[in-house]
């Protein structure tokens, strides 16, 4: 998980002696320039989180390319097919226009997992067609590819314990065989996957579909690409939200850090309510439940599970735990998982690890892993040297031995592909309100962070969620959605230091 989950956020790194200007502000004549048309259609390929076909799929969903430049500089130049996804409005009232998507990552299919969320989003549909889309580089939209399901396999197990001399030496191989694999594969797209190209290929999409304004909720990564859309295209800017925040301006070392913290306290709260219970499988209290975690985890890494032939080694089983922290609602799925481990079957913990790193059972993966770092690491110029490296590591092992790593700094050292700060500046000056919502108990993107971005944006209004997990909109809590869908819908915004109690 440590290299995953970090992937986006756990990068080290020393920050850029200099900052670039922000991104320029572009008026909607210019991105409309030939914007394209929608051929929208049935969906034939549409999977679950897994890489499963879907039980169902509502008949009237349809699914569609837009082609978009490559490079934006050469807008007469090659194109590039995004793939969409449309869920159309089913209710009485008139329509609103459209609401786009994006679930995260960055690296989440927003085709695969609008065709899941849309049965949570009945009140949004019944007055908007709900759309997403793959952005560049990821699954359907020329996806970043970085080698067959055994290099990927090769790849998402690697250990991060022990965090000696010879652990090092394996990741930083490991990262360099990586990168050039992407090299061999993506080599092309690996310049222009960027979250400002992004931003642009959604001003597109907005033209494309008829909507003068683009209205958006944007969740995790989603918030970053939302800031620059609305940094780019401040008077394009509808009805936004935006859902566990991302601050872009923070170094990757102190991204690393919060999000270690974040993620070792969301695990302090698993803990104490499996122990609250009687029937507790990790541990009788929160104490000899944390050590049996982690003589688990040494185990693992001396001495890897087998799962059907496939080693389940100490870095999957941490990302598996990771991944269950997510949501409250998958911490029954951890206690069972980490209590079948304890005894020596890894099943369960191999399961929520696939189900992050986007391993289908046939042993092929989406590109969730691949674009993953791509997006990332040209997101940013920082280039973390060894030192960086190895003093970022020891922090975060100090607040989490779990979860404390060196992060991904090291694969975004040796990527291909430059990478830019561009995305990193935010400013919706002259931009409609936006609606920020931050929650108290997000793992993968602490709540400081919230408030950091409401500042950056400027025109920009804060929601706290008390409760537990990543992304507050979709936790079941009736308070955040009646608060996010009374904006969508009739454009009342909460006021400042609004606060929803956990769900």
């Amino acid at each position: 998980m440590r290299r995953v989950i970090a992937a986006a956020l756990l990068l080290a790194a020393a920050a850029c002696s200099t900052a670039p200007a922000q991104p320029a502000a572009q008026s909607a004549s210019e991105s409309a320039a030939d914007p394209g048309t929608i051929a929208w259609g049935p969906c034939t390929d549409l999977k679950r989180p897994g890489g499963e076909p879907p039980a169902r799929q509502d008949p009237s969903v349809r699914c569609g390319k837009l082609a978009v430049p490559l490079d934006y500089a050469r807008p007469d130049g090659d194109k590039l097919d995004l793939a969409l996804i449309k869920v159309p409005a089913n209710g009485k009232e008139p329509r609103l226009g459209s609401m786009v998507f994006n679930f995260g990552g960055p690296g989440a299919s927003g085709v695969d997992t609008l065709d899941q969320a849309a049965k949570a989003l009945t009140t949004l549909r019944a007055r908007y067609d709900l759309i997403s889309f793959d952005p560049r580089g990821v699954e359907r939209s020329a996806g970043v590819r970085c080698g067959d399901g055994a290099e990927m396999d090769k790849f998402t197990s690697l250990d991060t314990l022990p965090p000696n001399d010879r652990t090092h030496q394996e990741n930083a191989a490991a990262n360099k065989e990586f990168a050039s694999l992407c090299q061999q594969n993506s080599g092309k797209i690996l310049p222009y996957v960027g979250t400002v190209n992004a931003a642009r290929d959604m001003d597109r999409i907005r033209t494309a579909v008829g909507d003068a304004k683009l209205n958006y909720v944007g969740m995790s990564y989603g918030t970053q690409l939302g800031g620059v859309y609305a940094t780019l295209f401040p008077k394009n800017v509808g009805r936004m939200v935006l859902d566990a925040p991302l601050d872009p301006k923070v170094s990757f070392e102190e991204r690393t850090l919060a999000q270690t913290r974040g993620f070792q306290q969301a695990y302090e709260s698993f803990l104490r309510s499996c122990v609250k219970t009687t029937s507790c499988d990790v541990g009788k209290d929160q104490a000899g439940a944390d050590a049996n975690v982690e003589k688990l985890m040494n185990q693992l890494a001396a001495k890897p599970l087998q799962v059907n032939g496939r080693p389940l080694t100490q870095g999957l089983a941490s990302t598996g735990v990771a991944a269950a922290l997510y949501s409250e609602l998958t911490w029954p799925f951890l206690e069972q998982a980490l209590g079948e481990a304890l005894k020596g079957r890894g099943d369960a913990l191999m399961y929520l690890a696939d189900s992050y790193t986007g391993r289908s059972q046939d042993g092929s993966y989406s590109t969730q892993m691949t674009s993953f770092p791509a997006i990332t690491c040209v997101d940013s110029a920082e280039r973390p040297d060894e030192a960086a490296l190895r003093r970022t590591e020891a922090a975060a092992l100090k607040i989490s031995p779990l979860f404390g790593s060196e992060g991904s700094g090291g694969l975004c050292r040796v990527w291909p592909a430059k990478g830019s700060n561009e995305a990193r500046h935010v400013d919706a000056t002259g931009s409609a309100p936006i609606m920020v919502v931050g929650g108290k108990g997000d793992p993968a993107t602490p709540y400081e962070w919230a408030p950091k971005l409401t500042a950056q944006l400027k025109t920009a209004t804060l929601v706290t969620y008390e409760g537990e997990g990543h992304g507050a909109y979709l936790s079941g809590s009736k308070c955040i959605q009646g608060l996010v869908d009374g904006y969508l819908i009739d454009g009342k915004m909460p006021q400042k230091g609004t606060t929803c109690p956990a769900a």
